[in-house]
């Protein structure tokens, strides 16, 4: 492995955690990325920091919160004095390289100008995908912002142009972000647009226990969503073999992750905007260079972190500014002071902020403000709490609960910890509406000063 390996993204969108066979999906979707998890890295416990398409994108373009860059919601352009991934690693020598889904320009649905690139070299994407393309007419412009039809299914489209940009550029370390528009849905018809025959074969099988209890839209299109995500398994595929045969994987590092999952209208009337796992936990795993062999990361990781980890992986500095943490230090066994939770802000159907830690999820929601007009707020109100040991897939909230008054004390403390580190104001948490049926309920045994209840 060079000191200066190539680097790859393969980034999806919307998808859920437990669609692969490492989460205990059973449905065979994900062969090449279980695989490559358990021989390179598997990190287990992944989670956005914002469950919006472009608020993701900024974070992990920059290592930045959401309300760091300004870019808090959808169509708020990324500042063009960003640093970036790509200029990190355009500085460092790489060529750069984007191609897909860009959603972090103002520009319109089409071309994205030089300007608000972010600094990529070669570019081949479409600011919003779903709006200039469909599953099987896919349109996406290049660096001089002329459109380009490719033929074929969209996934394999991108995949065939990611192909040939490797074949390329074989004399120079690149750095390549491919990113998906699958398996998001297509807006102009709601629907999850699946290859042919590919929802067939998930028809009518195994569905997440949430979906099952809450229903929503998933019995309608959890079948052809699945189906999605079976074919941009094998676009990995052929994107490994690809690099097989040009004699490169072992040179290679790879990043698979999501912006964020996809709840299936359960827990409002679209896909993601809430702190659910159903829409803050995503399939991440990390393989090539330092990660081979580096076994299942079981700290839980944020979004923000990979920026810091991707750099650290190929020996490029990290830029002070960058609010994650690089995962190497864990792999190595060095790191003992490790976060016990994830720190996740929301937007757009609300003004939110959220933790997660291995046992608890607790949210708090800005009655006074708008989630498309405001970035924060300096009031909150208590809005949803989950025992996710006794409740792993949130259906019962037990904000309000007398019974768990003291560890909502708890929690309260450490997300206002988390929100003036990630650069925010202190705010105020108003206690939640104190539950009808709560008082009859038994008191929660938890010890507040037992540290090892809150990992």
């Amino acid at each position: 492995m060079s000191d200066h390996p190539n680097v790859i993204v393969f980034f999806t969108d919307q998808q859920r955690w437990d669609t692969t066979g490492v989460h205990g999906n059973p449905l065979d979707l994900t062969p090449n990325f279980d695989r490559m998890a358990r021989q390179g890295t598997d990190v287990h416990y992944a989670f956005t920091c914002q469950p919006v398409c472009g608020p993701a994108r900024a974070c992990l373009q920059t290592g930045l919160y959401a309300t760091e860059t300004g870019c808090y919601r959808n169509g708020i352009p990324l500042p063009s004095d960003s640093a970036t991934l790509a200029h990190c690693f355009g500085e460092a020598g790489y060529d750069t390289a984007y191609i897909g889904k860009w959603h972090l320009a103002d520009t319109g649905a089409g071309p994205v100008p030089p300007e608000q690139r972010g600094g990529y070299d070669y570019w081949l994407a479409s600011n919003l995908l779903e709006f200039t393309s469909d599953a099987f007419d896919l349109v996406m412009y290049d660096n001089d912002q002329q459109p380009q039809k490719l033929p074929g299914y969209r996934v394999d489209a991108q995949t065939d142009a990611a192909i040939r940009y490797i074949d390329g550029h074989q004399d120079n370390p690149f750095f390549l972000f491919l990113s998906f528009l699958e398996p998001h849905h297509q807006n102009h018809r709601d629907d999850f647009p699946a290859p042919g025959g590919y929802a067939a074969r998930y028809r009518g099988r195994w569905m997440p226990p949430d979906l099952a209890a809450l229903g929503g839209s998933a019995h309608l299109h959890l079948a052809s969503y699945l189906g999605v995500i079976k074919r941009l398994d094998e676009a990995l595929g052929r994107l490994t073999d690809a690099l097989i045969s040009l004699d490169l994987l072992e040179n290679t590092v790879i990043l698979f992750t999501s912006d964020h999952g996809c709840h299936f209208k359960t827990r409002n009337d679209e896909y993601k905007r809430s702190p659910h796992d159903a829409s803050i936990r995503v399939p991440t795993m990390l393989c090539g260079g330092p990660f081979t062999g580096g076994g299942r990361i079981s700290e839980l990781v944020s979004l923000i972190d990979l920026p810091p980890t991707l750099l650290d992986a190929a020996g490029i500095p990290v830029p002070a500014q960058m609010q994650g943490r690089s995962l190497l230090p864990l792999i190595r066994g060095e790191e003992r002071d490790w976060s016990r939770e994830v720190f996740v802000q929301y937007s757009e159907s609300q003004v939110g902020r959220a933790i997660r830690s291995k046992r608890w999820k607790y949210a708090v929601t800005a009655p006074n403000k708008s989630g498309w007009d405001d970035a924060g707020s300096d009031c909150y109100v208590e809005s949803e709490l989950y025992d996710l040991l006794a409740d792993p897939y949130e259906l019962r909230n037990i904000a309000g609960y007398e019974s768990h008054r003291k560890v909502c004390d708890v929690l309260r403390s450490r997300l206002i910890k988390r929100m003036i580190a990630a650069g925010e104001e202190e705010p105020t948490i108003e206690p939640a509406p104190t539950h009808a049926f709560s008082r009859g309920i038994r008191a929660n045994q938890i010890r507040v000063d037992d540290k090892s209840a809150w990992d």
